[in-house]
């Protein structure tokens, strides 16, 4: 997805054609301004405020927001003795965030002398972004990673024939799906509940994040059936006959998934899924 990652103009299983042939190191890398304010929060305390940012794209990685050593609460950090090696950028420096009784070590890293044909990376410091209490893009939070400004998800109305099937019986089947469209991904095909057999489903602990769409909650399949409570949630059944997270909902989509909001999506490589009588494997 986006530009490097999957099949993007500089991803490893790019599917599109340049009028050039691009030659180069194996990995592609893009510098660009990121003009949005990030905050980053731990234990109480914004410990970065940047409103210049860059973005750093490279083949195979999500996008990695990079800024001013300056926008960094220096009083909070401490070097650390970690150092890796990247041969496309040069040697990183680590520093380990303290804030009160809370510690988070090598959670911040720098390259102060980037090797030659790298971007000007020296003066900036990057931030593992899982490893932050939260952050705030604007004033508003963003979950899971940073959002790729090439990256794009259209939720659009489809009259296809679509059917699930798992073990040969049918556990759903619609002519109104919901197509979800995001950049470098297959075709996700979102069901409407009414057209899903949800006594089969049985809620799963598994929750995924997305900063497009959302919270995924996933669903364990039962071929077979279960008395349920009329949440979806079923007893216990013997062993082998429950698919692990078959399927996806988006209960509380943010905007992007608005469109998909409450249907289900099952994982093709799990189940038998068609469309106009054609299966569908990825």
């Amino acid at each position: 997805m986006t530009l490097t990652l999957g099949n993007g103009p500089f991803g490893p299983r790019t599917t599109g054609q340049f009028n050039f042939e691009r030659v180069g190191p194996a990995h592609a890398i893009y510098w660009e301004d990121w003009p949005r304010r990030m905050r980053a929060r731990f234990n109480g305390e914004v410990v970065l405020d940047s409103r210049r940012g860059k973005a750093l794209h490279e083949t195979g990685l999500l996008p990695v927001l990079y800024f001013p050593e300056e926008d960094l609460r220096a009083d909070l950090v401490e070097p650390s003795d970690t150092t890796t090696h990247c041969p496309f950028k040069g040697d990183a420096s680590y520093l380990t965030l303290r804030v009160g009784d809370r510690v988070a070590e090598d959670l911040v890293w720098t390259y102060p002398e980037p090797i030659e044909g790298a971007p000007p990376l020296a003066g900036y410091v990057a931030l593992y972004f899982d490893r932050l209490d939260g952050w705030l893009e604007e004033d508003e939070e963003v979950d899971a990673h940073p959002k790729d400004p090439y990256h794009r998800v259209d939720v659009l109305a489809g009259s296809y024939h679509v059917v699930v099937r798992s073990r040969g019986e049918v556990v759903a089947e619609t002519d109104r799906p919901k197509l979800l469209f995001e950049t470098g991904l297959p075709i996700r095909w979102y069901l409407p509940p009414e057209d899903v057999r949800t006594e089969r489903l049985r809620q799963s602990e598994t929750v995924s994040d997305c900063p497009y769409k959302g919270r995924g909650q996933h669903w364990h399949l039962d071929p077979g059936g279960a008395e349920t409570d009329g949440t979806g949630r079923a007893g216990e059944r013997p062993e082998g006959t429950v698919i692990e997270d078959a399927a996806w909902s988006l209960p509380e989509p943010r905007r992007e998934g608005l469109g998909a909001a409450g249907h289900f999506c099952f994982y093709p490589e799990k189940v038998d899924l068609e469309v106009d009588g054609e299966p569908v494997t990825s």
